[in-house]
């Protein structure tokens, strides 16, 4: 069967962005693909975490910036095509996460989520197609969650995000397939992470961001749409998704408090 995305296989002398990248996963891919060849140009909001993983790098430059903010992302893009002589790959994994129940909704802590989560890579997205077009190649990761299959306790805003990227991801694909971009969704399962480390639950098959990002680079190298893991969770959720509400419901809110 073909495969939906080009098999990215040899990283050396790819040029990526990553988006999100001072710690967990980004920061795990950032460590991988610098070892694998790869020119890098790393973003996020923590400075000194950011400026930390970039010496300890080979062809990796600092490009810190708030991934929450429309003007500063295009700034930033602009500046990561200068400083890596254009994009073969974007990865777009910055990302918030706060336990909310219904009752503890804001105006603030919802646009808090959203401003990163969705549209943070919506805005990404749009500063770096253009590019991407006229070069007529090109590679869009979207990093999200499965936390979008369906609704969880607890993440009525950070679910809500990953499931409009999921949505998001699916419709650019589209779009962007047929003119030589390619666009893949990854959906991580629980990753020990500084964001997961806040949780009270029990967090059932909890891999390390180093597992996470060796499962991104086998998908990407399979040429997957969806690189979903750990596969033993993964698959689990993707059954509840055709479950009847009511089940749903009921099993979900008598595992998940």
């Amino acid at each position: 069967m073909k495969s939906l995305n080009p098999k990215v296989t040899d990283w050396r002398g790819k040029r990526v962005w990553i988006v999100g990248a001072s710690t967990g996963i980004g920061a795990a891919l950032a460590r991988e693909l610098a070892a694998r060849g790869a020119q890098l140009v790393l973003s996020a909001r923590g400075i000194d975490r950011l400026t930390s993983l970039v010496a300890d790098l080979q062809h990796a430059i600092a490009l810190p910036f708030d991934a929450s903010d429309s003007s500063a992302m295009q700034a930033a893009a602009q500046d990561a095509v200068r400083l890596l002589g254009g994009l073969d790959m974007v990865i777009f994994n910055a990302g918030t996460y706060q336990a909310l129940r219904a009752w503890e909704l804001t105006p603030e802590n919802i646009r808090t989520t959203l401003n990163v989560n969705l549209l943070g890579v919506m805005d990404g997205v749009t500063a770096v197609l253009p590019g991407m077009l006229t070069a007529g190649q090109g590679h869009v990761v979207i990093v999200g969650s499965v936390a979008g299959y369906r609704g969880l306790p607890k993440a009525s805003v950070y679910g809500a995000s990953k499931a409009a990227l999921i949505n998001f991801a699916e419709s650019i694909y589209m779009d962007l397939a047929p003119r030589g971009i390619a666009v893949s969704l990854v959906s991580p399962g629980f990753v020990a992470t500084p964001l997961t480390a806040q949780n009270d639950f029990k967090m059932p098959a909890l891999i390390t961001a180093e597992e996470a990002a060796a499962e991104i680079l086998k998908g990407l190298a399979k040429g997957q749409f969806e690189i979903h893991f750990p596969k033993r969770f993964s698959r689990f959720l993707k059954l509840l998704q055709i479950l009847p509400a009511r089940l749903y419901f009921a099993l979900v809110s008598r595992t998940v408090q």
